[in-house]
């Protein structure tokens, strides 16, 4: 009977052991998803800020050039807004 019990303290004491190396290799993995999931994270704010920050630049292109155009096409009214008649070929 003592032998049974030194038997069953062995078996608890290496399953223990199993489960212990089992939670540390778990809890490892874990931290490393988490890392990982934090690196992502700030790449990912990264790009979105370089991001908003082209689009905003081509909204100030964009607007600049129509700006342009809308002064363009002001001057060209202002200036009679006529365009060049076309020559026209005499019938013989």
């Amino acid at each position: 009977m003592n032998g049974n019990i030194r038997n069953r303290s062995a078996a608890r004491t290496k399953s223990e052991m199993h489960f212990a190396a089992s939670e540390k290799r778990a809890l490892s993995f874990k931290a490393e998803q988490e890392k990982e999931l934090t690196e992502m994270r700030a790449k990912n704010q990264r790009l979105r800020t370089l991001r908003l920050a082209k689009e905003a630049q081509d909204r100030e292109v964009a607007a600049k050039l129509a700006e342009e155009a809308a002064a363009a096409e002001a001057a060209r009214i202002a200036s009679g807004g006529h365009k060049k008649p076309r020559a026209r070929i005499k019938k013989s």
